[in-house]
């Protein structure tokens, strides 16, 4: 029996928690690391629009360096209020020009739907104000979003916005045809 007001050393926890695991990579990160003397402007001027899916690793899928992109990362990719928020802060104070918008195959919003907001409030006992934004039609959901980027007052460019769904299988971008919406009798 020990009367120390230390616990043995081999009750003491020896597994650190993830944050603890991403701390320590980023001291040694940190120990090697030079300023690359950046602006905070994208050198390509474009700013990427994506879901937060750990599949997706963006600037591998698209052959981008630090320093060339802004990324907008969130649930499902979908152009949210926030998104604009971010997107007129891109282009007004940092002069990108360009958007691409990705969402992805086998996205956890397909599953979702709106009453998952319900369960919420049922649980926390508050309604959020955000909306799931779930969607079924995965390119349908890319064209909503090409359409609320391209109709934002917000934004001062809209020309060249290009949506794509990723295959998280082969890692293979198909764009998708604004004009490709299905009509009344296809729906």
């Amino acid at each position: 029996m020990t009367t120390s007001a230390h616990p043995a050393a081999e009750a003491v926890p020896t597994a650190s928690t993830v944050t603890d695991r991403l701390v320590e990579a980023n001291e040694r990160y940190a120990s090697d690391f030079t300023d690359p003397g950046m602006d905070a402007r994208p050198v390509l001027r474009v700013a990427v629009v994506a879901c937060m899916d750990a599949r997706l690793d963006l600037h591998a899928a698209l052959g981008l360096e630090l320093g060339d992109c802004h990324t907008i990362r969130n649930a499902g990719g979908v152009v949210t209020d926030d998104v604009i928020r971010s997107l007129t802060i891109s282009q007004r104070a940092l002069k990108t020009r360009s958007v691409v918008l990705i969402h992805h195959t086998g996205c956890g919003l397909e599953s979702l739907t709106e009453e998952f907001r319900h369960e919420l409030e049922m649980e926390v006992g508050q309604r959020p104000a955000w909306a799931v934004e779930a969607f079924r039609d995965v390119d349908q959901d890319v064209r909503q979003s090409m359409q609320r980027v391209r109709t934002s007052p917000f934004l001062l460019h809209t020309d060249d916005v290009r949506g794509f769904v990723f295959d998280v299988t082969t890692g293979l971008l198909r764009e998708i045809d604004p004009s490709d919406a299905p009509s009344a009798d296809q729906a």
